[in-house]
């Protein structure tokens, strides 16, 4: 059997027989392949990116988990009212209806047990729940997330005014039933949107953020942080991302669409000097604050389009000697990858959420003299059809 994390046939038997638990998951959609055996799940991912990518690049065995369940450490529930009972779970496919999650497979089980507290607690303390067609009512979504090694929670209720009527005793019982969380914030959310997370925030309970540690390096999450949701294969996708770069302790690097500033805080210990650049200026504010948390001396962070901030250095003649690159689904752009063309570093670790963009960006890549030869998918979305993926370009 292929080395992918499952450590014999007697685990393959007992994935198979969880798969039959969830009630929901055809109205869902969300585990499309919650069905088919783990083992099978991998190699049909495998053989999707063969077809995707050109014949010419290796793709490399997808590195699975040993235990592909409740490996979700950030749970969002949407919360309804249906004909006078209070319900929480996902939007149905296609759909803004909500359907009922009581117990989710992929998601932390501790999240999912608040999640049914509070709307228990809602029913109890006569909170409205929104109504997305009226735009009346409060509560609107509920989003958990858990330190996966420091076992710290956060609770954010998404509401649509930050005037929650009862806001001490309702946070008394909650922590009274679920002593071990550690924060809560009031996330206002009023517009017709989409988007979970609105702009104005207050909280209400701890420090309105959590802490936790990922390879070595300790990270602040707060309510909008990017922070991956599979701590597990997060640790195997950024090692792989950073030993692809096979760093000597003298090279410049650039961490573009950094985040809170993850993969530059981890490779800071083995190069000269890391710049972390994201549009995000909350995520800049984290990334400065994880740096010093971290003790790094050699690491800046700064507010602006990473694409801009290349061609700048270029244009004064600046040098670097490799970029590291986590765009979001959407991939990356034109003009960026033009911006790499012009200051033209020895390698690139593109790390990609999205094989198909991925694929259109390494044609690019490969015009502006840039190639790959390999491929290294991690299963960080077990039972859906996602893949991460991570490659090393190097110029030509």
């Amino acid at each position: 059997m292929k080395d992918r994390h499952i450590k014999s046939k007697e685990n393959i038997s007992n994935i198979k027989s969880k798969n039959t638990k969830c009630v929901v998951s055809k109205r869902c959609g969300a585990c499309s392949s919650l069905n088919i055996p783990y083992e099978k799940q991998l190699e049909d991912k495998e053989k999707m990116l063969k077809k995707l990518f050109d014949k010419k690049i290796k793709i490399n065995h997808i590195i699975g988990m040993k235990n592909p369940y409740n490996y979700r450490n950030k749970v969002h529930a949407a919360f309804a009212n249906n004909r006078g009972t209070v319900i929480s779970g996902v939007y149905e496919m296609g759909t803004h209806k909500v359907v009922q999650v009581d117990n989710c497979l992929i998601e932390d089980k501790k999240a999912r047990e608040i999640i049914s507290t509070i709307r228990n607690l809602s029913k109890s303390f006569k909170i409205r729940i929104y109504d997305e067609d009226r735009r009346d009512g409060l509560l609107r979504h509920v989003l958990i997330r858990r330190g996966f090694k420091s076992g710290e929670i956060m609770v954010v209720l998404v509401v649509a005014s930050l005037v929650f009527p009862s806001k001490n005793n309702f946070v008394k019982a909650l922590l009274k039933a679920h002593p071990d969380i550690t924060t809560i914030v009031l996330n206002e959310n009023n517009k017709k949107t989409s988007m979970v997370l609105g702009d104005r925030e207050k909280v209400i309970y701890g420090k309105g953020y959590i802490m936790d540690t990922l390879c070595s390096c300790i990270f602040k999450i707060s309510p909008k942080s990017f922070y991956q949701v599979n701590p597990v294969q997060t640790e195997i996708l950024y090692n792989k991302a950073i030993n692809l770069l096979e760093l000597k302790g003298t090279e410049t690097v650039i961490d573009a669409y950094c985040g809170i500033g993850t993969m530059g805080i981890i490779a800071s210990s083995k190069v000269k000097k890391v710049i972390g650049v994201e549009l995000n200026g909350d995520a800049v504010k984290d990334a400065i604050f994880n740096s010093k948390l971290n003790k790094i001396q050699n690491a800046r962070f700064f507010e602006g389009d990473a694409g801009d901030f290349m061609s700048d250095m270029a244009a004064r003649g600046e040098k670097i000697d490799a970029v590291i690159m986590d765009p979001p689904r959407s991939g990356s752009t034109e003009k960026f990858i033009d911006s790499i063309a012009k200051i033209k570093p020895q390698k690139v670790v593109y790390v990609s959420c999205n094989p198909e963009t991925l694929a259109r960006d390494l044609k690019y890549f490969k015009r502006k003299g840039y190639k790959t030869s390999e491929i290294y998918p991690v299963d960080m979305f077990p039972h859906t059809l996602h893949s991460e993926c991570v490659c090393l370009l190097t110029k030509k």
